[in-house]
């Protein structure tokens, strides 16, 4: 299980090194560029920082490419904002997780059949009701409430009529 020390030192590298990639990277193969999540050694002296590009894959590897060559800034600008006995070196990864859970929803819709080619056997949808129809029968419900609060209280007083008397 991962210390609640580390998990803090995660949290801020991962703030410092999205905001300096965001902000200060001025090299032309650093765009669009999502710093996922970092995971660090125990001994805090290494750091692998999990992103996410937008493109493909000659995009990534280009990206991956030129935040390994701003490591060492990356490492500068750690060292200033986090006060730590030791810099944690940085290597770079790409997180497959959101093209992943793309590529399962693409095949997912390929395998799962749609409304149009249902099985045989299979019972439709229900049919939707039309707004007009629901509206009447709202309309009905609440005259039928009405009426049987105005009826119990005319009994009501009938009763308290009697016992007074």
């Amino acid at each position: 299980m991962t210390s609640r020390r580390i998990l803090k030192a995660q949290e801020a590298i991962r703030e410092v090194v999205s905001m300096a990639i965001l902000t200060e990277i001025r090299d032309p193969r650093v765009r669009d560029v999502t710093v996922v999540k970092v995971e660090m050694t125990p001994d805090m002296r290494a750091a692998k920082i999990m992103v996410s590009v937008m493109g493909d894959e000659q995009r990534e590897k280009l990206t991956v490419l030129g935040l390994q060559n701003s490591a060492g800034f990356l490492q500068k600008r750690i060292a200033d904002e986090i006060d730590t006995r030791y810099t944690p070196k940085l290597t770079f990864e790409i997180d497959r997780g959101v093209k992943n859970s793309l590529e399962v929803l693409r095949i997912l819709k390929e395998v799962l059949p749609s409304t149009s080619s249902m099985a045989p056997g299979a019972s439709p949808p229900p049919p939707p009701v039309p707004t007009d129809e629901l509206d009447e029968e709202y309309e009905d419900e609440v005259e039928e409430t009405e009426d049987d609060e105005v009826d119990s209280d005319v009994e009501n007083s009938d009763d308290e009529n009697n016992d007074q008397k």
